[in-house]
């Protein structure tokens, strides 16, 4: 069972939730040693005093602002939970706003919020469907580790959400930062429905489950790979811009290939009747020829994804051509 790394209370208007808070996601990156080249010794990270070269205890380490001219105010880590002593133990909902005007560049990091024990459920469930029911979302603060967060409550499926947000002025004004931004409104005409055409044809069901990081799976295999003294297989270089002049041909094409996976993938299995005086059991095979040109209609990621279908060792390492060719061998 996952440990809670926060407990406190949840407060709207006059109720009062007692709850703990759990981490919603792990990272699965893959984790390398710092070394030394050409040695396996480890290279590790000490905390030093810079004027005297000497460790420092981490029980020793206080909070210093810097006010220049090398004067410091010295804040020792208790007197922040001080200053305001019930913050620290309370998550105050101070209004509800509608879930779709949050946007997306606000939410930070993820949290389930759950209740302290049986007896707060029926409270938690009322909370979480209200919330479902009006398709809002919570506003509210807290403190933890001697620093405030904004925070997004929402209900999810059986459990509340909690997410911390980047407050107003952390969020970068793209109008100021970015100097390629085009006029709003000047994307029109026969390019944008046929941009939504395309959009609609690759519309489908979203299963975070069909998604997974095929970065890692390479960086697993090269380790590998080189633990056994193997040849590296390079990635394909990226594609090239989509110059303007071609932009509408380019549209156009992708919306038809898009349309001829979608039948290929949605057609359902026939069952054909066996030919006068052969046996059931004799199936005609189609040629990887025949396999390979329809392959070559599909992108590289439908081709990874029949690949991964299809169980091809090392598909992850090869490129547009080479899964071409392992996903007809192994389907004919």
């Amino acid at each position: 069972m996952a440990r809670p790394i926060w407990s406190g209370v949840l407060t709207f208007g006059l109720v009062t939730l007692p709850v703990q808070l759990f981490t919603a996601t792990q990272d699965h990156t893959v984790r390398f040693h710092q070394l030394q080249r050409g040695t396996s010794d480890r290279v590790r990270y000490q905390r030093v005093n810079e004027r005297t070269g000497k460790e420092v205890d981490y029980d020793d380490i206080v909070k210093g602002y810097d006010l220049g001219g090398g004067d410091y105010v010295i804040v020792e880590p208790d007197e922040l939970d001080e200053i305001a002593p019930g913050r620290s133990q309370v998550v105050e909902i101070t209004g509800f706003v509608d879930l779709d005007d949050v946007q997306p560049v606000y939410f930070d990091r993820t949290y389930y919020l759950a209740p302290k024990g049986k007896e707060y459920t029926k409270i938690y469930e009322l909370l979480r469907t209200a919330l479902e029911k009006e398709n809002k979302t919570g506003i509210a603060t807290f403190v933890m580790r001697g620093k405030q967060y904004l925070l997004a409550l929402r209900a999810q499926d059986r459990v509340l959400v909690l997410h911390t947000l980047h407050w107003a002025d952390e969020v970068r004004d793209p109008g100021q930062e970015l100097e390629a931004l085009p006029r709003h409104g000047s994307a029109q005409g026969k390019e944008l429905e046929t941009a939504r055409q395309l959009i609609g044809a690759l519309t489908t069901d979203w299963n975070p489950k069909d998604y997974h990081d095929t970065h890692e799976e390479r960086v697993k295999e090269l380790v590998d790979a080189k633990a056994k003294g193997k040849e590296i297989v390079t990635e394909q270089a990226a594609p090239e811009a989509t110059e303007v002049i071609d932009l509408m041909e380019a549209l156009q094409r992708s919306v038809e290939q898009s349309k001829g996976h979608k039948r290929t993938s949605a057609a359902p299995a026939r069952t054909r009747r066996p030919a006068p005086g052969k046996p059931k059991n004799d199936r005609r095979k189609k040629t990887p020829g025949a396999a390979a040109a329809r392959l070559e209609q599909l992108t590289k990621g439908e081709l990874y994804q029949q690949a991964t279908s299809l169980d091809i060792a090392g598909r992850s390492k090869m490129n547009r051509e080479q899964l071409i060719r392992s996903v007809a061998k192994a389907a004919s």
